[in-house]
């Protein structure tokens, strides 16, 4: 028996956890259980544009329904692969659900891709799994972190990077939106790394102001209630939220002043396409992290990429356990009550939850 949360895609509150039989594991393929996952507003990001990203076809469900792809660690639970031995542990792409079939390729030391026809159309960002016995990345004291930040600090230093190699498009500040979501901290730790000049100005709810300051991460941190008061001089503007208001208010208060404009998650659910007036300034360019990943390990090589990204999230992880706890969960009916109350925008912020399910 296996269970999956099964999501309405058209109506995100919706979710059912279901029970399914398990198939006859085929030749060459691979059984994962699912040992723990983070939920995060990335999770919520995958689900509302899931089918502008093809996100929902990772792991197919009955039509109209989804099953949201989580990051976190399994264990080989059975296996025709002879590479692959039954209790090898695995860290990457999973559903929320309790098991995952793979059928491994490309098979090293520390790691393999899933090769399965229905995942290839998809970035093979999404596709990979590294072998924890071998990763360079693994960290057992650090495993809940990578669950919670690790492919959202990689957005993050992605985006930092993206902007850097274009010298910051002539600005010298640079404004988030839902600055107390994981990628934006992400991003504001890669600025204070790399570009100290740059001046980080962090965006968030009225509730949320205190701790978005006390992580240390931003140069000043503004409600979204305050945008239009807000002056930074020459800035570049990076989105999280999707909320077209929000866009529209820092595109209006900039002005000329705005650089450029980049877009990249959808924290505030609801709040898409509202039909604003034309924006002023730069029109937002979508920021998609696994096509630039691919324009920075060109540009540093691979083995350069791994040591600076290496660098950087060692450093993130120390600070982050300032302002961050972990909450443990067990069962995938908590995994859907933690995805409602991150979708609605009640889950705090200063809590990364791991399911174990």
């Amino acid at each position: 028996m296996t269970q999956a949360v099964w999501a309405k895609r058209d109506a995100l509150t919706t979710m059912n956890v279901t029970d399914t039989d398990l198939l006859p594991l085929a030749e060459g393929a691979v059984r994962l259980k699912v040992e723990s996952f983070a939920v995060t507003a990335n999770n919520v990001t995958y689900a509302v544009m899931g089918d502008m990203f093809q996100y929902w076809n990772f792991f197919p469900a009955p039509e109209g329904w989804g099953i949201v792809p989580m990051w976190g660690h399994a264990r080989v639970e059975a296996s025709n692969c002879p590479d692959i031995a039954v209790g090898e542990r695995v860290y990457g792409y999973l559903p929320m659900g309790t098991h995952l079939d793979v059928i491994p390729a490309n098979i090293s030391a520390g790691g393999f891709t899933d090769s399965a026809a229905h995942r290839q159309p998809m970035s093979m960002f999404y596709n990979q799994y590294s072998r924890l016995a071998a990763d360079p990345e693994h960290d057992p004291a650090n495993e809940d972190a990578r669950m919670i930040f690790g492919p959202l600090f990689k957005t993050g230093f992605l985006i930092e990077d993206f902007y850097r190699r274009n010298d910051w498009f002539g600005a010298d500040a640079l404004i988030m939106t839902s600055a107390s979501s994981k990628t934006a901290m992400a991003l504001a730790h890669c600025a204070k790394l790399a570009s100290p000049a740059v001046r980080r100005i962090g965006l968030t709810s009225s509730g949320n102001v205190a701790f978005v300051k006390a992580s240390g991460l931003y140069d000043e941190v503004v409600a979204y209630e305050d945008v239009a008061a807000s002056a930074p001089g020459a800035a570049v503007f990076v989105d999280f939220a999707g909320n077209a208001k929000l866009i529209h208010a820092v595109h209006t208060a900039m002005g000329d002043h705005l650089k450029y404009s980049s877009t990249v998650g959808a924290t505030h659910v609801g709040a898409q396409g509202a039909g604003e007036a034309p924006l002023p300034g730069p029109q937002p360019v979508l920021f998609f992290a696994p096509t630039e990943a691919l324009e920075t390990i060109k540009a540093l090589s691979p083995a350069g990429f791994a040591r600076a990204v290496g660098g950087a999230w060692a450093s993130f992880v120390a600070s982050a356990k300032g302002f961050m706890k972990v909450e443990h969960r067990d069962g995938l009916a908590a995994a859907a009550e933690v995805f409602q109350a991150t979708l609605s925008g009640q889950q705090n912020p200063d809590t990364g939850v791991v399911v174990r399910p």
